[in-house]
């Protein structure tokens, strides 16, 4: 058997509605395969006026808003109708992959083993952490609890770094776990991309620090350490100006945790290259991520990185070298880690440039067969 042979039914429950590198990771994952000869159909909620175009063919799931405040946008996969089982019939798909533990994941993933097909998932976000940014911490044992009955129904995991597969270990998610890292797509995220007209466009001038927050502003991605991390800044008097690009439902209450903050929206493509590459410091306080795709880009456009102790980021930035990693994750000691960057331009330039060699390692099409490949290996153990 080799990946032309290969027919992948995908479950998503954001695959291209609302951006986020989660989704990003998966379509590049679809090219490749499709490139590769296999057969692809991805089930997803589809919405009206989605953040790009799908790449491959996608069938829509029966879904609700999700119920959550601050996170409408968002879709919830509420399973399987008649429709979507026609079609998986009709599809016939001898792989099965799913990439969130929803409702219709999990509908799937019984359909599949009454028909005993290889079930392949993909971990991209710290679920069981979500319940404490919205004060609903206790649910956390819950939730693991959850994760872990539907993961260790599944043949195999792949996550995205050898951290997260370690955590994930630790949870006794399962003891199949295998790497599916991410890339980063150099003609968009590199140094040279900055631009000292749209930093002047912006209000920085060409000797200010600019202090980068990139994601969807949801609490989920750390604004409240972020915004408090600020404040214990000012308290150092090292100098910065904070820059915040992306969008999101919990951009007011961030604009007000943040006066002075310089808000340029959500940007995607050269644009987010260009606004990306003209920060200076990356500061990621976020424990939600598996990988950190926007860690990633951030080195590689020339941005030492400030990080919380996050199963992503400890396995990309190199303490010394590329940035600084904050275990204890409290906004005084990001705020002391920060201030060496603000204030030593050799050293925000050295760990930037070492950051951007680091990124160099990480190519698309190699750590995509590396998921191809788990395919194909869970089919052969079927086989024996």
């Amino acid at each position: 058997m080799d990946v032309t042979d290969l027919r992948i039914a995908l479950f998503s429950g954001n695959y291209n509605y609302t951006r986020d590198g989660a989704n990003q990771a998966l379509n590049r994952l679809v090219g490749t395969l499709l490139d590769r000869g296999a057969a692809v159909r991805v089930y997803s909620p589809k919405v009206a006026e989605p953040d790009f175009e799908p790449t491959g063919d996608l069938v829509n799931v029966p879904n609700i808003r999700m119920p959550v405040k601050g996170r409408g946008e968002y879709r919830l996969p509420t399973g399987i109708n008649d429709e979507v089982r026609a079609d998986l019939e009709a599809f016939a798909p001898n792989t099965l992959h799913l990439s969130s533990p929803d409702f219709a994941a999990q509908a799937a993933l019984k359909w599949a083993r009454k028909r005993d097909i290889p079930v392949l998932a993909s971990v991209h976000t710290r679920f069981e952490t979500y319940p404490r940014y919205y004060g609903l911490g206790f649910l956390e044992g819950f939730v693991e609890a959850m994760l872990r009955r539907f993961y260790r129904k599944c043949d195999a995991l792949v996550a995205p770094s050898e951290s997260q597969v370690q955590t994930l270990i630790e949870q006794r998610m399962h003891s199949d776990i295998s790497i599916w890292s991410r890339g980063v797509d150099r003609a968009v995220f590199a140094s040279d991309k900055r631009d000292l007209d749209w930093r002047r466009q912006h209000g920085l001038a060409d000797d200010d620090v600019a202090i980068v927050f990139l994601g969807r502003l949801v609490m989920e991605k750390g604004l409240e350490p972020f915004a408090d991390t600020i404040i214990e800044l000012r308290k150092l008097q090292a100098p910065h100006k904070v820059l915040v690009i992306g969008d999101g439902p919990a951009r007011g209450w961030f604009e007000k945790a943040l006066p002075g903050g310089i808000f340029v929206g959500f940007q995607t493509g050269p644009d987010l290259g260009r606004a990306l590459a003209s920060g200076d410091i990356f500061f990621n306080p976020s424990v939600t991520e598996t990988f950190g795709n926007v860690t990633l880009e951030a080195m590689a456009c020339g941005l030492p990185v400030v990080a919380a102790g996050a199963t992503g980021s400890t396995s990309l930035v190199r303490p010394g070298q590329t940035g600084t990693i904050v275990p204890e994750g409290t906004p005084k000691a990001f705020a002391a880690a920060l201030a060496p960057y603000c204030n030593d331009d050799a050293l925000r330039r050295a760990h930037g440039r070492a950051g951007e060699e680091r990124s160099k390692e990480f190519s698309w099409d190699a750590i995509n067969d590396a998921v191809a490949q788990t395919y194909l290996r869970l089919h052969a153990e079927r086989g024996r």
